[in-house]
């Protein structure tokens, strides 16, 4: 009966220490799981944080383009049919005013080109609007850019004249 015991359960010595093994792999395939699971969520934040800087900044350029829009219209939108005529805008050194908000932080950069082109006797104004928004410094993992542009035409009769009809 020994005997038979001894080899339905095989030698209590061959297996001494197998689960031990069988722990300590388990504990380090864990510990590796947990590790990867910490590095994925910090990336993730990182880049969350990132893609909404991009959004603010995204709407800050927005603002300048729409802040230097007003400007280059707001001569043309006042412009009686008759004489005295306002003076249409001149692209000179534009400073936007300061973001506030969610936006304070931001740096602002707005620049203007104004080309005029003679067409069928009227004088056509094509300005040309930048606009670039910058959170940080350069090689940082927190700086954030964006650029926008716009166009914006005007017509009038003659510069600084009349409406086109």
């Amino acid at each position: 009966m020994a005997f038979l015991r001894s080899r339905r359960f095989g030698n209590n010595k061959q297996q001494a220490g197998f689960s031990l093994v069988s722990a300590i792999f388990l504990l380090v395939i864990f510990t590796a799981l947990g590790a990867i699971m910490l590095t994925v969520s910090g990336v993730q934040q990182t880049e969350s944080t990132q893609d909404l800087q991009g959004s603010k900044a995204y709407q800050a350029a927005k603002a300048g383009i729409d802040w230097a829009a007003y400007r280059v219209l707001a001569p043309e939108n006042t412009n009686p049919t008759t004489a005295p005529f306002t003076a249409q805008y001149v692209c000179a050194a534009l400073t936007p005013p300061s973001l506030a908000g969610a936006l304070a932080g931001f740096t602002l950069n707005v620049n203007c080109v104004r080309n005029d082109f003679i067409e069928a006797g009227n004088t056509i104004s094509v300005y040309q609007i930048t606009s670039i928004a910058t959170f940080g410094v350069a090689p940082s993992p927190s700086f954030v850019s964006r650029q926008l542009t716009a166009t914006i035409n005007t017509c009038r009769a003659t510069p600084n004249g009349a409406p086109c009809s």
